[in-house]
């Protein structure tokens, strides 16, 4: 089971380590059922993942890791709700995870169907709150639809970071963890074409960064 006694920096590498091993095929051989032997008991997962709910997404795959090792959170458009911030909320403050990491990914149905201003059911609700990221984007001024790679691609970025900004906004519990360096928390990009994860370091409250004298994002 994974070391609790992990660094926020730490656990980031782990997840670097862990991604590079899948987009090289260097996958290691896993054994799954001894696994769910030595975690019936309890878990300590190292970090908190909350990604898209795409199919292309699994998050202990594409990190290239095991049972227990992390809280895989998913939900279409990587967006933030109550339930989703009582995830993470347990996850580091209960569970001792140190890491969280908002995972977005390219060609991403969410983002385009905000993005053309899909209305259906329940799923009209949850897109709404994809269109924050959409009305920070300033730059594109023609085809702001689906149709438009470019336009995807920057609201599918401002979306990672906006819920970013509204893990640390919404939970004074998660802000007060990333603030005292028992958590870090940092935004990245799957891309579904090569299998590879862009971490957004520059877009990251780590401990690290506030002995350097950096201000928090948020």
């Amino acid at each position: 089971m994974p070391n609790r006694n992990l660094t926020p920096q730490e656990a980031l590498t782990k997840l670097k380590e862990g991604n590079f091993r899948f987009y090289n095929n260097w996958s290691i051989n896993q054994d799954l059922l001894q696994q769910v032997k030595d975690t019936q008991h309890g878990q300590q997962p190292f970090a908190a993942i909350l990604s898209c709910m795409d199919s292309r997404t699994s998050a202990e795959l594409i990190f290239d890791l095991g049972i227990g090792d992390i809280f895989s959170i998913r939900i279409a458009g990587n967006i933030i709700s109550e339930g989703i911030l009582g995830s993470l909320e347990y996850a580091t403050a209960a569970a001792g995870a140190k890491l969280i990491v908002i995972l977005g990914h390219t060609n991403c149905g969410a983002i385009k169907g905000a993005c053309d201003d899909v209305k259906m059911g329940n799923l009209t609700g949850l897109l709404d709150k994809i269109k924050p990221a959409i009305a920070k984007e300033t730059t594109i001024k023609e085809d702001r639809t689906s149709n438009n790679p470019d336009f995807v691609n920057a609201v599918t970025n401002l979306n990672i970071h906006h819920s970013l900004d509204q893990v640390l906004e919404k939970s004074p519990v998660i802000a007060d963890l990333v603030k005292e360096g028992k958590v870090g928390i940092i935004a990245a990009l799957y891309d579904v074409s090569k299998g590879i994860i862009t971490f957004y370091d520059d877009y990251a409250v780590m401990p690290q960064l506030a002995k350097e004298n950096k201000e928090p994002i948020a």
